[in-house]
């Protein structure tokens, strides 16, 4: 589940990156909260997990599936459980 940002821990100058990214990937591994890079006094970049990022990839996937999904159904772009079912099985024997 994502953590909620804090702007006060969690916006980080890129110089302070640069001079202590140890300790701040430490913070990021423990705390599970992505950190906005700062640069000139705007948002530039976002660090957070790998896990994290691969799941919220998955997620978004998910959800792209979901509404095309729903998009093909009010269309009427859909098949019946019997259809597929032939076809798995047709598929299944070669």
């Amino acid at each position: 589940m994502p953590v909620r940002l804090k702007a006060t821990e969690d916006l980080v100058p890129i110089t302070d990156l640069r001079q202590n990214s140890a300790r701040i990937l430490s913070r990021l591994r423990s705390e599970r909260r992505p950190v906005i890079i700062m640069q000139r006094g705007r948002s530039a970049a976002v660090m957070e997990r790998v896990e994290d990022y691969e799941q919220r990839l998955e997620r978004l996937e998910l959800l792209e599936a979901i509404v095309r999904g729903l998009q093909a159904s009010q269309a009427g772009n859909v098949v019946s459980n019997e259809q597929v079912m032939r076809e798995l099985r047709k598929a299944a024997l070669g």
